[in-house]
């Protein structure tokens, strides 16, 4: 490890560049299976949200994140951030199977 803070703070900021192009692109594979659970959903006439789901996933990402020592509490806010997200997908997606049909 270097001793010039400089070079160093450079090699963190490169790590999280890194991990943010790694988190965009897990984000994007998360909502392409996502969009494909709404178009399943709106073909059959499901519900686009699952409150259900919702909580099981809530309950088990704090419990990971609480094993990571990542604040649970967070954690859960960006959960929810997705899930909206999502719902709202699986809500444009019953849209469009309503018109088609």
């Amino acid at each position: 490890m270097t001793t010039d803070p400089m070079q160093r703070l450079g090699e963190l900021r490169r790590s999280i560049d890194n991990f943010d192009a790694s988190l965009i692109h897990i984000l994007a594979e998360r909502f392409r299976c996502t969009q494909a659970v709404g178009r399943l959903k709106a073909e059959f006439d499901l519900p686009p949200a699952d409150p259900q789901r919702e909580k099981q996933q809530v309950a088990r990402l704090r419990r990971l994140a609480e094993e990571a020592d990542l604040d649970s509490d967070f954690a859960e806010a960006f959960l929810n951030f997705i899930i909206k997200e999502v719902i709202r997908h699986h809500e444009a997606f019953r849209h469009e199977a309503g018109d088609k049909g």
